[in-house]
C-alpha cells in the first residue's frame, strides 16, 4: 500500500492534485492512501511515513524548500516539487528531488513521474526482520536501518525515523543479518555498510553524519565487505 502525501496551500489545487493521482494509480491497479496537506509544518507533524511526497514551493510561512530541507533530515523518501515557476530547479535538486513538475501539471507529464516514482518505491530492498517488544510483533526493514547499538540485552535500532528498541542476543541478530550487508564492526555494533559514507582505521563515518567506531581486530574484514558493498552499488573503485 503506497503512502502518498500532496502539500499545497491552495485548497482547491490540492485537492485536484490528489484525484488525479488518485485516478492514475487506481488505473494502475496500485492500492494507496492519499493525505492533503495545506501547509508544510502539517506535513512535517504528520505521524505516518510517506513513500511519495508531492510538494508545492511557493507556500505561505514554511514554503516547499525548506519543509523538504527538514523532511530530508528525517526522511529518504521520494520528493516531487510542484511550482509555477521554474526559478526553484537548481535549489530543489539540492534537496535531491526525483522530479521538478510546473503547474499546471499535464496530465500524461504526471502519469509518466508517477510510474517512475512507483518503480523506484518498488526497486528499495523490501527485506525485513520480526522483533518482539511488549507481547507484540513489529516489521523492521532492513533498508531503513543505518545500524543496531547493543547495551546488555537492549538492542537500539537507529534509522531515518529515530530509534527503536527492543531485547535481544547480539549473536542471534548477527546471524539473522549474515549476508545481508550488514557488519559487526565492533562489539557493540551492527552497521548497514550502504550508508557508509567515509572510514578510517577508528571510524566508520554514516551518511547522517554519526560516526561509529571500527575495532582494531575487525578493521581488515571492515574493509573487505563495505567495497563488496560499493561495487555492488556501483561504485568505481
Amino acid at each position: 500500500m503506497l503512502q502518498i502525501a500532496v502539500c499545497d496551500d491552495e485548497i482547491i489545487e490540492c485537492c485536484n492534485m490528489a484525484k488525479k493521482i488518485k485516478d492514475i494509480l487506481e488505473e494502475m491497479k496500485i492500492p494507496c492512501i492519499i493525505r492533503q496537506f495545506q501547509s508544510g509544518g502539517e506535513l512535517l507533524h504528520a505521524p505516518e511515513h510517506f513513500d511519495i511526497v508531492f510538494l508545492d514551493i511557493i507556500m505561505r510561512d514554511l514554503n516547499g524548500l525548506k519543509t523538504a530541507q527538514i523532511f530530508r533530515e528525517k526522511f529518504d523518501r521520494i520528493l516531487i516539487f510542484m511550482s509555477s515557476s521554474r526559478e526553484y530547479v537548481f535549489e530543489a535538486y539540492d534537496v535531491e528531488a526525483f522530479q521538478y513538475l510546473l503547474k499546471p501539471v499535464e496530465d500524461g507529464k504526471l502519469k509518466s513521474v508517477l510510474q517512475k516514482a512507483v518503480l523506484k518505491t518498488e526497486s528499495r530492498s523490501q527485506e525485513f526482520i520480526i522483533v518482539s517488544r511488549e507481547r507484540q510483533k513489529k516489521k523492521l526493514f532492513l533498508d531503513d536501518i543505518y545500524y543496531f547499538e547493543i547495551q546488555g540485552r537492549v538492542v537500539y535500532v537507529h534509522g531515518p525515523e529515530g530509534i527503536f528498541t527492543y531485547y535481544e542476543q547480539i549473536g542471534e541478530l548477527e546471524n539473522k543479518l549474515r549476508d545481508k550487508g550488514f557488519f559487526r564492526c565492533h562489539k557493540s555494533y551492527l552497521i548497514n555498510l550502504k550508508y557508509i559514507d567515509g572510514y578510517n582505521r577508528q571510524e566508520a563515518l554514516l551518511e547522517n553524519g554519526e560516526k561509529i567506531v571500527i575495532a582494531k581486530r575487525r578493521y581488515d574484514e571492515f574493509v573487505r565487505e563495505v567495497l563488496k558493498v560499493m561495487r555492488k552499488n556501483g561504485g568505481i573503485l
